[in-house]
């Protein structure tokens, strides 16, 4: 069920007359700046959330199968082949 203009005008011609002009006026500015302050404090979060975002880090090569290990070579003295 929705409101037709007439019985929009009737109820705001009733708060007017219950209110007055002045309560009104300042009803909606209160109501307007907390609106904008609700729309405010929205966009200052996600602000702050699309900064926070860490970009994602490229690599820019492909990992192999098989890895390359290397083996430094090891002398190994006459003394330490003969065994006693």
């Amino acid at each position: 069920m929705s409101l037709s203009p007439m019985q929009l005008l009737i109820i705001l011609g009733i708060a007017l007359l219950i209110f007055g002009t002045s309560k009104l006026k300042n009803a909606g500015k209160d109501l307007g700046g907390a609106v904008k302050g609700f729309k405010d404090a929205v966009k200052d979060e996600e602000d702050a959330h699309a900064k926070s975002k860490i970009e994602p880090k490229v690599i820019d090569h492909e990992a192999s199968t098989h890895p390359e290990v290397k083996v430094d070579e090891v002398k190994i003295k006459a003394e330490d082949t003969h065994q006693s």
